[in-house]
């Protein structure tokens, strides 16, 4: 799939609906901060169906951080880790890290696996303060004149809960999200 400049994807995953482009693609960021309303001091994260193509954009990563991404990856866990200097700046709000996640979804797998990179900088496919869309009719009809709509395989509605979203260093992880994964 090739990707126009500017261009912005709604997709499912296994949590809830996202919205997503190219990480190089300065332009189609700042159309997703658009269409979402969204602060431009919150940073986007990045997403692929495989941690190969998204570690180059990683600084380091722990070991203990091995164990979590073997253990839940794919699926509903966000991990945030120092970013390296091929992590464009205005996907990160200029911040010095970058969240990573694989969602365990055969949509998006087959999404990723044909676009340029493996890898779509994204967010939840909603307007800030309301809740993600929940299906393909929905997001069609809030976001096809803002969005390519991704028709999924099978329409599921999800329990609609977000990952979870932990800080990686070097001393341990911390829990700043706690959604559809149970750490403990």
């Amino acid at each position: 799939m090739n990707l126009k400049k500017g261009e912005v994807l709604a997709f499912s995953t296994d949590t809830v609906w996202g919205f997503g482009c190219l990480p190089e693609d300065e332009e189609a960021v700042q159309n997703i901060y658009k269409i979402k309303n969204r602060d431009s001091k919150k940073p986007l994260i990045l997403m692929s169906n495989s941690f190969e193509a998204l570690k180059k954009y990683v600084k380091s990563i722990p070991n203990y951080a091995y164990e979590l991404i073997e253990k839940y990856l794919p699926g509903g866990l966000t991990l945030i880790f120092e970013k390296s200097p091929l992590c464009p700046d205005f996907v990160t709000s200029y911040q010095n890290t970058v969240g990573i996640r694989i969602p365990d979804s055969e949509d998006f797998r087959i999404l990723t696996e044909n676009i340029k990179g493996n890898v779509l900088a994204t967010t939840s496919c909603n307007v800030t303060n309301e809740a993600p869309v929940e299906n393909y009719i929905q997001a069609k009809e809030k976001f096809e004149n803002s969005a390519t709509i991704i028709k999924p395989i099978n329409d599921i509605i999800h329990e609609n809960k977000p990952s979870t979203v932990i800080l990686c260093n070097k001393e341990g992880y911390k829990i700043l999200r706690q959604g559809s994964v149970k750490l403990v």
